[in-house]
């Protein structure tokens, strides 16, 4: 149930990789070379890229992952969020140009504005419910006629969107309390959590409330981690060595 984050900050690559775009794509690859054999998915963050005009080796780095990784989700961590035809626009960058499994999406606009997501089939539409940060309470646990936000996302999620399309929801490791709720709402639609590793996320907390009916259903994230496991020479078996540890740190967690 592990997913790789790839969050490339050049500033904190080993002196081996090069810090400009082709150094990003460069140290991506490596990365999911390093950790494939732990995965269940990979997902990109895509202001990473272009805030560096990386956008190109995006391409590149997703063509990647779909060729080296085939059994790997490929998650566009984009978490986009409009409507009408820039919304559809935003589902043809995510499925078309960059041929991600899944994207991210923000649902504060609404039913109408996942719904371009959602058109795509065999697609995955993941949908921000209950976020990692410190801040997310801050909407998210409004109350809305005495039920908190997310779980009025949740229920929407289940009953609405789900036979709209193929859909996810994110839902924090920080927030183990809300991570059971949202499970306990949606059965065993699929989650998206991250927060594990450099967050703080606890892995035995995160598994325990989270998995579904059949002791998976989540795709737990770490990037940073992993990533930045070590910036010394020895960074690319660092990096290995992070990933198989939190790969059998939910293992051991799912058979507890």
């Amino acid at each position: 149930m592990l997913c790789v984050g790839l969050d490339p900050d050049p500033t904190r690559f080993p002196e081996s990789v090069d810090r400009d775009a082709r150094g990003v794509l460069d140290f991506c690859r490596t990365v999911v070379d390093a950790t494939a054999h732990t995965v269940c998915s990979f997902k990109p963050q895509i202001a990473y890229f272009s805030a560096l005009g990386a956008e190109r080796e995006l391409e590149l780095l997703c063509a990647h992952i779909r060729s080296s990784a085939p059994h790997a989700v490929l998650i566009l961590d984009a978490k986009r969020g409009d409507i009408g035809s820039t919304a559809e626009r935003y589902a043809v960058e995510a499925f078309e140009r960059y041929g991600a499994d899944a994207v991210t999406v923000n649902p504060y606009l609404g039913t109408d504005s996942l719904e371009p997501f959602l058109a795509h089939r065999d697609k995955g539409t993941i949908v921000l419910c209950r976020t990692s940060n410190p801040g997310g309470a801050d909407l998210q646990n409004l109350r809305v006629d005495g039920t908190p936000l997310y779980e009025h996302i949740a229920r929407l999620a289940v009953d609405d969107w789900s036979h709209k399309g193929e859909v996810a929801l994110v839902v924090g490791a920080t927030v183990p309390d809300e991570l059971r709720r949202v499970r306990s709402i949606v059965g065993d639609l699929p989650l998206l959590v991250p927060g594990v590793g450099a967050q703080g996320g606890d892995v035995v907390a995160t598994v325990t409330a989270g998995i579904d009916s059949s002791g998976y259903g989540m795709m737990i994230n770490s990037s940073r981690a992993v990533l930045y496991a070590s910036g010394g020479s020895d960074w690319i078996d660092a990096t290995r060595r992070a990933a198989e540890a939190t790969r059998d740190e939910i293992r051991a967690a799912s058979t507890r």
